[in-house]
């Protein structure tokens, strides 16, 4: 069985290189699911549709996730609903960014 608390704190390695802060904290990660023994599905999202960097911090996460123990394979699904917003940002990140 995979921990998910382990897999969340891997996640804040990755960084949207735009805003210098991380998937978790942005809120773009919106459920982590392991739908086998050792295969989980990663639902995120990006700041934008046309995110210049979407293949990039897809690449990145599943790199990050991959080095967790007991996780076989990753896949990261990138949906667009809900649609992100500042909203869902940490107030940490909030405070960050000026918000």
């Amino acid at each position: 069985m995979i921990n998910v608390e382990e897999v969340r704190q891997a996640l804040t390695g990755v960084l949207d290189p735009e805003l210098g802060l991380n998937v978790i904290e942005l809120g773009l990660v919106y459920e982590i699911n392991e739908v086998a023994e050792g295969d989980l599905v990663i639902k995120m999202t990006m700041t934008t549709p046309g995110c210049p960097m979407h293949d990039n911090i897809s690449d990145a996460v599943d790199w990050a996730v991959m080095h967790v123990d007991n996780v076989a394979s990753v896949k990261v699904d990138v949906v667009w609903d809900p649609p992100w917003s500042p909203d869902m940002m940490t107030d940490d990140a909030k405070a960050k960014l000026g918000f």
